[in-house]
């Protein structure tokens, strides 16, 4: 079982986050809605903003959405879809101007912390405590919703664990093994250049994706005390675990084991999920969304895709059963400014009742909720992962001030790039964190 506390002191602050309209290939904002005849004559309207643009998630919201219209006629959402990363910027315009949607998503820990601070969101206890909604609900999901002893997101989207993700049919023309050590890894990503083919693909122009590689490495090796004291002030981010997980990704990029190109590709596009479905590269370190990518964007590449857990690093004194990742994902809020907060909390649950579970589940995501049963292999292993996890580190840039967040995803890009020595990265991100304490 998971241990609540330790996700409790891995929440700490992260980026404020944002949302906007998407946009077309021509740059105009698109609105997504229900049918306009569902919605006549409403005396309610709902702006509802998150970041489901590609499938299985945009039809899924979609499909939510006009069921909630149709049960409810006298209400409207309109629905505001935007990228992920340019939501998270967006997101926090809205904030400073004051403007803001009905609804809307954090990844929980320090954005959701500080919208309660500033009044921004409203507390879903009293909803969530009518007919024990909260109960059907995974416990350590309810925990990163729950602020001060209040809840004030409804975890929806999914378990959210970083794995390694690998071609089986590459795997067995080569006859490799499943890597359980860091060296075992390595050998096999030896054997893959050998062949001429990639072990990794990564698309890190975003940083956040490079960031997975870091965290893994560093967690294998020092465990999660050194993050967590680092981050708190009684330890710090010179201490040897990101030392070696800075010298390892470079020795790494060092032997071609990633594509070329890697710090310019975009992530969101597909870019790095491309070199995977091609078969130009074997392996992908991601959160466990990608299954629900794969499975739309490559049926064919989805017959193939295999897991497992990256591997424990021999002399390293982590846990090597530690994941990383979240319990919820995208967790739901009620804006303070919203006029309708029972309709906006309503049209809430829709998101995350039987049909639209089965759905996620389908598409391949693991709700969050105490009744799921999964038939499917990857999502079983994925959530047999975190069944079996002593405890979880939150993703870094969310477990960090916004500042000193960016300061990490743009120092471990440069550690990647060979623009920066991973003493370098460490001291900058130290001098960071101190100057954020300090304030």
């Amino acid at each position: 079982m998971i241990m609540v506390k330790r996700i409790a002191l891995l929440l700490l602050i992260l980026p404020a986050l944002a949302a906007c309209r998407k946009r077309d290939d021509s740059g105009s904002a698109v609105q997504a809605t229900g049918t306009s005849g569902q919605a006549g004559g409403a005396s309610i309207t709902l702006e509802f903003m998150n970041a489901q643009s590609t499938e299985p998630g945009l039809s899924i919201f979609a499909d939510a959405v006009n069921r909630f219209m149709a049960d409810n006629p006298g209400v409207k959402v309109n629905q505001n879809v935007i990228a992920n990363d340019s939501y998270k910027q967006k997101l926090a315009v809205a904030m400073a101007s004051g403007i803001l949607p009905d609804i809307y998503f954090s990844w929980s820990g320090g954005p959701m912390y500080e919208y309660v601070k500033s009044n921004n969101i409203i507390d879903l206890t009293p909803y969530m405590d009518a007919g024990n909604y909260k109960d059907k609900f995974l416990d350590a999901a309810i925990a990163q919703a729950t602020y001060n002893g209040k809840i004030y997101g409804v975890p929806i989207q999914n378990v959210s664990v970083c794995s390694v993700f690998y071609n089986k049919d590459i795997f067995a023309r080569y006859n490799l093994s499943i890597p359980t050590t860091l060296t075992e890894l390595e050998a096999v990503c030896d054997t893959l250049l050998a062949n001429r083919i990639k072990p990794f693909s990564l698309a890190n122009k975003t940083q956040w994706t490079g960031s997975m590689y870091f965290m893994f490495l560093a967690t294998r090796y020092g465990g999660t005390e050194p993050f967590i004291k680092a981050v708190d002030g009684s330890g710090t981010f010179e201490d040897p675990a990101f030392i070696y997980a800075g010298k390892k990704i470079q020795e790494w990029v060092g032997k071609g084991y990633f594509n070329e190109g890697f710090n310019g590709l975009d992530e969101d596009s597909g870019q790095g999920r491309m070199l995977l479905y091609n078969e130009d590269a074997a392996m992908h370190i991601m959160g466990s969304w990608f299954v629900s990518s794969a499975y739309s964007e490559s049926p064919e590449f989805a017959q193939k895709l295999g897991i497992f857990k990256f591997p424990r690093i021999e002399e390293g004194a982590g846990n090597p059963d530690t994941v990383i990742g979240t319990v919820g994902d995208n967790f739901y809020h009620v804006s303070s400014t919203c006029k309708n907060p029972d309709a906006a909390f309503k049209m809430i649950t829709y998101l995350t009742d039987d049909i639209a579970a089965q759905k996620r589940q389908e598409g391949g995501n693991i709700p969050p909720l105490k009744n799921v049963k999964l038939t499917d292999p990857i999502l079983a292993e994925l959530f047999a992962q975190v069944q079996a996890a002593p405890d979880m580190q939150l993703w870094y840039d969310q477990s960090m001030s916004p500042e000193v967040a960016e300061v990490h995803k743009t120092t471990s890009q440069q550690i990647f790039g060979g623009e920066l020595t991973p003493e370098a990265a460490a001291k900058l991100l130290q001098e960071a964190q101190a100057a954020y304490l300090k304030n």
